[in-house]
């Protein structure tokens, strides 16, 4: 009879060999044997995972949980489960059992930090970062993400502190260079153009170096006018991220395709009772001012902002029994038509549900929700969508010049940016002809111009009362993370010069794709 060690060897080589059902087998093997070892248990969540079966691998993570893992990796591993379903409370529960016991390694407080920025859980992201660095204050990447954190707080001079800290320690460490940058507005008179520029002429720089190095570097020299300096360290930034992130722009072009024909029948007026929590999903491209507006909507006393949240593509994972990176994919959309969109709409609720106070109204705003919205309105009847839409340069420009972690890899080529533009305007207009008066389109330079008649529209679509302090940002106190959290403490900002104008010799390609897509996309000078 094989022992334990035996049969997990042998589960092992079969995932190796992505042998899943022959691993799974041998995993039920092991756990009978251990009946009460959450690792094993963790292990048939990947293997569950690995052969498609997404209800499975989370009900295993969630029984690992409850089992309780006794080895740091194992806990790190779970960590990291409970973070792909979406089981934010219990997560929270794992954490703060850490927090309060002695002798936790620095190195899984820094995880659960990262994991729990992720997931919108800043406060407690924050503590386990502050506890990393009291346990170990010389170590770098607590730092780091102790500084993100409090920059996401508005804390720019404590961040700052970090982030000089790190790099007085590691003049190498690249991402502080880039978080740096993002906090601190550049001078001729003082800046770190020749300090980024030597460090990205030292061989054999990892990619992830050379991405974050030139941005910092495109960054700083944007700041002190050097324009052309600037575009030939954005197009470095580019090249690199392309070099090892991949888009398939068929394949998106495909799943627009199928997101048209899918036709969502029997939606329901968004009129519901007054005792029903109102999800308010703003979306749009990434960089179109979605922060922006939920900021000046958190300024109700009406609203909750919940920021960015991947509640909705959760549920819908658990609705089609498929994991997909994203908000969907094909395999989503082609199940979707046996969904019970009332279910659905349940889950999702119940999901979000510890975030929530007294407020009627919540905000969800992830902008890539454009791609989910079909399946929201049917899902939620009561939910009102702001679509915002700000000028098609500008949009591509932001995008074009950000550095992403695991999304939008369609944004490192100008062609490929104005092909996903494309397609993404091509989507909405479906979804303004397909459900009549359930959008509400919020042209971003008219907030900014305009900020209190725009927003008094804002707030009788959603049903709420307007309020002067809709107006601006400065009432709204929660963490921002995403990457116009400095920006966005600045207030309501209008430009009447874009900023892709001092750009635009270098930008043609992106200006005529989008031309021949049919978006105006004018010349700055013209």
């Amino acid at each position: 009879m094989q022992n334990l060690e035996q049969i997990s060897e042998r589960a092992t080589s079969h995932m190796e060999a992505g042998r899943w059902e022959a691993a799974y087998a041998d995993w039920l093997k092991a756990l009978s044997i251990a009946p009460h070892a959450a690792e094993l248990m963790l292990e048939l969540s990947y293997v569950a995972s690995f052969a498609g079966k997404y209800r499975l691998a989370r009900e295993w993570a969630l029984r690992a949980a409850k089992a309780g893992p006794r080895s740091i990796d194992a806990v790190l591993s779970l960590v990291h489960r409970l973070r792909t379903f979406n089981e934010v409370p219990i997560l929270r529960g794992l954490v703060s059992y850490l927090l309060d016991k002695q002798q936790v390694p620095q190195g899984l407080l820094v995880e659960c930090a990262r994991q729990l920025s992720n997931l919108n859980d800043f406060e407690l992201a924050l503590r386990c970062a502050q506890a990393a660095v009291a346990q170990v204050p010389a170590d770098l990447s607590a730092r780091v993400v102790r500084g993100q954190l409090l920059a996401s707080y508005g804390r720019v001079e404590e961040a700052l502190a970090d982030f000089h800290y790190a790099l007085q320690r590691n003049p190498r460490f690249s991402i502080a260079w880039w978080l740096l940058s993002r906090l601190q507005k550049q001078t001729r008179q003082s800046n770190h153009v020749a300090q980024l520029q030597a460090l990205l002429r030292s061989p054999g720089l990892p990619p992830a170096d050379v991405a974050a190095l030139s941005r910092a570097l495109h960054k700083q020299l944007d700041d002190i006018g050097d324009h052309e300096g600037a575009w030939q360290a954005l197009e470095m930034m580019c090249r690199v991220k392309r070099s090892v992130e991949s888009y398939d722009a068929v394949a998106h072009r495909t799943l627009i395709d199928r997101l048209i024909a899918w036709t969502p029948d029997d939606v329901a007026s968004p009129e519901q009772p007054a005792a029903v929590k109102v999800p308010v999903f703003i979306v749009g491209m990434y960089r179109s001012g979605t922060t922006l507006m939920e900021r000046m909507l958190d300024a109700s006393p009406q609203v909750r902002g919940l920021g960015e949240l991947t509640d909705f593509a959760s549920a819908m994972r658990y609705a089609t029994d498929h994991y997909c990176k994203g908000p969907l994919d094909r395999t989503v959309v082609e199940r979707a038509a046996d969904i019970d969109f009332g279910e659905l709409g349940q889950r999702y609720l119940a999901g979000v549900a510890w975030r929530l106070g007294d407020e009627r109204c919540f905000t969800d705003k992830l902008p890539s929700n454009f791609l989910n919205l079909g399946f929201i309105c049917r899902a939620l009847p009561q939910a009102r969508i702001l679509h915002m839409v700000r000028d098609p340069m500008e949009t591509c420009f932001s995008n074009l010049r950000e550095l992403y972690t695991e999304v939008n890899t369609h944004s490192y080529d100008q062609c490929e940016m104005a092909d996903y533009f494309l397609q993404y305007r091509r989507l909405m207009s479906h979804w303004h002809a397909t459900l009549p008066g359930r959008i509400l389109d919020v042209d971003y330079t008219r907030l900014t111009a305009d900020p209190e008649a725009t927003m008094r529209e804002v707030a009788a679509f959603v049903g709420i009362d307007y309020v002067d302090a809709m107006r601006g940002t400065a009432s709204s106190t929660r963490a921002v993370g995403t990457a116009s959290s400095i920006q966005i403490r600045q207030g309501v900002v209008h430009r009447a010069t874009p900023k892709w104008a001092a750009y635009e010799s270098w930008l043609q390609p992106m200006m005529q794709a989008l031309q021949r897509g049919g978006v105006e996309a004018a010349g700055a000078t013209s």
